[in-house]
């Protein structure tokens, strides 16, 4: 028998490969909005999701769908309850694209302390202000604050540290033990108090949505840049335009924003000690490569009697 999976986005050559050869069928879907995904989805055995919203409606229609694999780390694009509701487990790509998002938060942090999109907005009308009057200072030396030292959190500490000779501070009350050249604290406030630079690795669940807010913003020092490469819902955004505009924290950068695709209106779009992209830091051939394989892998685990390794803690309960 050939499992049927659905793939309502492309993947990457190397996770097709690997569905081929081990005797899946790919279904190529029509798109990926709610209604494309309904209307392919009822013979299907699998999907493999990348920026997709799986919702209630979905998981209602997929009479065969067993597994859904998460062409990434997150999963908060889809509707849990409904996939415990119809016995759906999910797994995640995790730790695929550590790495791409590791090297993008160090880009952030190198792109803030330059003030880059200010130089470059003045460097051809006034090329000596550019240059001198705006301030602009090192990695050096300066204090890293983590929330979260997961596998991403853990890479940007190894990064920062042996590259730059950070001090490294994280909070993260999972944690059981971390590196060496990382110092957990117990106080989460400590964090935004004493970093130079503070960067988010958290997923967004009930208790970390909106978690990074006014009382925050007003511990972090006014020379200090907020880093978030991690999901937008974390930040209260309205806080943070606030503290931005007020001039409380230096500045930002920003891989996500909590609406996605963005509105072109935003006013986080619009500063100049902000640096917004279009949630680009798994988005690198290597990354990409390694999740459509990770995606491949788990589903051929799950129908050859196999654990998949990155199941939804959530969704455990269904093996």
């Amino acid at each position: 028998m050939s499992y049927k999976v659905l793939l309502p986005q492309p993947i990457l050559p190397d996770g097709d490969d690997f569905l081929l050869k081990h005797g899946f069928e790919i279904v190529r879907g029509r798109g990926f909005t709610e209604e494309d995904i309904i209307a392919d989805i009822a013979d299907c055995d699998a999907m493999i999701v990348r920026t997709a919203k799986i919702t209630a409606r979905i998981l209602d229609a997929a009479k065969k769908l067993r597994i859904i694999a998460r062409h990434g780390a997150g999963y908060d694009g889809v509707d849990l309850e409904a996939a415990k509701k119809h016995k759906v487990l999910v797994t995640t790509a995790g730790g695929a694209n550590a790495i791409s998002v590791a090297e993008l938060a160090v880009f952030y942090m190198l792109y803030c302390s330059r003030r880059f999109k200010a130089v470059m907005n003045h460097c051809m009308e006034d090329y000596r202000y550019a240059k001198m009057g705006i301030r602009k200072t090192e990695l050096e030396g300066k204090t890293l604050g983590l929330i979260g030292t997961g596998n991403i959190g853990r890479l940007v500490a190894k990064k920062a540290h042996f590259g730059f000779d950070m001090e490294v501070l994280a909070y993260d009350p999972f944690a059981r033990e971390v590196p060496d050249y990382i110092r957990l604290v117990d106080d989460r406030d400590e964090i935004f108090r004493t970093g130079d630079y503070v960067s988010l690795h958290v997923p967004a669940t009930k208790e970390t949505i909106h978690s990074v807010g006014e009382h925050e913003f007003s511990l972090m020092k006014k020379t200090a840049f907020l880093i978030n490469t991690a999901r937008g819902s974390v930040i209260d955004e309205p806080a943070l335009i606030r503290a931005l505009q007020e001039n409380k924290i230096a500045g930002a950068g920003l891989d996500v924003l909590e609406k996605e695709p963005f509105d072109p209106e935003h006013p986080l779009l619009h500063m100049e000690h902000v640096l917004v992209a279009p949630h680009i830091g798994g988005a690198t051939l290597e990354a990409s490569t390694r999740s459509s394989v990770a995606c491949a892998k788990a589903i051929d685990d799950f129908f050859s009697g196999r654990t998949p390794e990155f199941i939804v803690p959530e969704l455990r309960e269904l093996l």
